[in-house]
C-alpha cells in the first residue's frame, strides 16, 4: 500500500528539510503506532507540525532583542526597558516565561523549554510523554532532537488529546488550540494543512508497520523504470 507521508511530502512543505527521508520514515511510523492514519488526520498533523518546527527536532529558540520580547510576551514585557535585562539571554528568558509552571521548578523554565517537532513545553509534558513512549526525557530532555523519538512524542500527544475527531472536520482552530494553547499563526496553519491535504493521495491508510527502506525502495525504483524502458524499446 503507498505511503502517505514521503520525503515529498516532506519537501512540499519544508523545501530546506535537512533530512526529508529520515522525517517521513519517523513521522510515518509514529503515526501508524498512534492511530494517525486517515488522509484528513494526517494533513492536519503535518500542517500543524509544519508551523511548529518546520518538521525538524528542534529548540525553542529564545535568544530574542528585547523590542521583539514585547511583542511576543507583552504581558510579562510591558516596555523595551523591562525587557532589556533578557535581551540575547536565553537562559535567563527561558526560567521567566517557563519557571514554576507547567511542572517547572523557578529556575527549570530553560531546562523543559520547547523542543521537538511539536515543541513540547514543561516538565509536567517532558515526564508524561516520556512515559508514554518508555523514554526519560527529564534527565535527558535532548533526546526530544533526535527524529524517532520526537515523532513518537508528537503522536502520542495528538492521541492523548483525542485530535483526530476535529482533524476529521477540518477544524484547524480546535487542533492549533491543543498544540499551542491559543491560537498563535492560525492562518500559516491553515495554509500548510491545505497543502499538506493536496499531497495526501486519495486511497488508503498509511502503510504498513513493516519499516520504509528508503534506498531499497529507490534501488527497486530505478529496476521498475528500468524494466519499462527495455520494453519500450522492444516495440521500436
Amino acid at each position: 500500500m503507498t505511503p502517505m507521508i514521503t520525503p515529498d511530502v516532506v519537501r512540499a512543505l519544508n523545501p530546506r528539510h535537512p533530512r526529508p527521508d529520515v522525517a517521513a520514515t519517523k513521522l510515518q511510523q509514529a503515526f501508524t503506532r498512534y492511530g494517525l492514519t486517515s488522509r484528513l488526520v494526517v494533513a492536519m498533523a503535518l500542517g500543524q507540525l509544519t508551523h511548529e518546527s518546520g518538521l525538524i527536532p528542534q529548540e525553542e529558540n529564545l535568544n530574542y532583542r528585547a523590542t521583539r520580547l514585547v511583542q511576543v510576551w507583552p504581558g510579562r514585557f510591558p516596555s523595551v526597558r523591562a525587557a532589556l535585562p533578557f535581551q540575547f539571554n536565553p537562559q535567563a528568558l527561558g526560567d521567566m516565561v517557563y519557571g514554576g509552571r507547567m511542572g517547572n521548578g523557578p529556575r527549570e523554565g530553560f531546562t523543559f523549554r520547547g523542543r521537538g517537532l511539536i515543541q513540547l513545553t514543561g516538565r509536567a509534558n517532558y515526564q508524561t510523554y516520556g512515559r508514554l513512549v518508555g523514554v526519560d526525557l527529564v534527565s535527558q530532555p535532548d533526546q526530544l532532537l533526535q527524529y524517532g523519538v520526537s515523532a513518537l512524542v508528537a503522536g502520542a500527544f495528538w492521541q492523548a488529546h483525542g485530535l483526530n475527531g476535529p482533524a476529521e472536520r477540518g477544524d484547524v482552530r480546535v487542533v492549533t488550540r491543543a498544540i499551542n494553547g491559543g491560537l498563535n499563526g492560525l492562518d500559516d496553519r491553515e495554509v500548510l494543512y491545505q497543502r499538506a491535504l493536496s499531497r495526501m493521495p486519495r486511497y488508503g491508510l498509511l502503510a504498513t508497520d513493516l519499516p520504509l527502506d528508503v534506498l531499497a525502495d529507490t534501488a527497486a525504483d530505478l529496476d521498475a523504470r528500468d524494466a519499462q524502458v527495455q520494453r519500450a524499446l522492444a516495440l521500436l
